[in-house]
């Protein structure tokens, strides 16, 4: 139902390694396959009326991944930014990237600075990509904010030192790969999200299984703690 579409829809990419591997190929495979459809379920979630995309790309923890597992990301990281960041100056689509930017290498750093730059003004959709992220990490980068400026720590406080306090909070949580839990993904910001799991592979989550999530999300009902 179109009236109770979520404005801000979050999405844990899963499964693009199993994917990979059920076709007898390497992980790198699943990962450039699961690179490309993300322009797809972007293009998709707007045309939808979805306003902010946050992906989860990159974990903190993802680090401890084989490091020719990790370089492989890194590497569709700098061709996938290379080539949205043209795609989201034409479409006017505000870029936003969050997580711990200062340990990626300077080529990235620099691919990145200049997307956000480009696209600072854009405001009617934004994509927002999880480089190097965790909900535990930004919870504390968020108080330490507070700390520093002087300020008390509270839940408004917070709320607003989140690097997604200009977006505001996801309506939907979407996690790919038949996983059930949230991995450190938006934690403070997830409080009350609806949650929607489905043990589709992200290389394989189309058109289709989006707006299954879609109609799962206008049959829920939210009553953050009320009756």
């Amino acid at each position: 139902m179109e009236n109770k579409l979520p404005s801000h829809v979050g999405i844990i990419m899963d499964g693009n390694g199993r994917w990979a591997t059920a076709r007898g190929k390497e992980r790198s495979y699943g990962h450039r396959a699961g690179s490309d459809n993300v322009d797809k379920i972007v293009t998709h979630a707007f045309s939808r009326g979805v306003k902010a995309l946050t992906l989860y790309a990159f974990s903190s923890e993802n680090w401890a991944r084989p490091k020719k597992e990790v370089d492989e990301l890194m590497r569709l990281l700098k061709i996938y930014f290379k080539k949205f960041i043209k795609k989201v100056v034409k479409n006017k689509v505000r870029l936003f990237v969050m997580g711990d930017l200062s340990v990626l290498d300077a080529e990235l750093q620099k691919i990145i600075s200049e997307g956000m730059e480009k696209t600072k003004d854009y405001g009617d959709n934004v994509l927002n990509i999880a480089v190097n992220y965790g909900g535990r990490q930004e919870i504390v980068h968020a108080v330490n904010r507070l700390l520093e400026n002087n300020l008390p720590v509270t839940v408004e406080g917070i709320s607003k030192n989140l690097y997604t306090a200009f977006i505001g909070e996801p309506d939907l949580i979407i996690r790919t790969g038949g996983e059930l839990r949230i991995s450190n993904f938006m934690l403070y910001q997830g409080a009350y999200s609806e949650l929607y799991f489905t043990d589709v592979l992200w290389p394989d989550f189309d058109e289709k299984q989006f707006d299954l999530a879609m109609e799962e999300f206008s049959r829920r009902n939210r009553r953050y703690g009320k009756v």
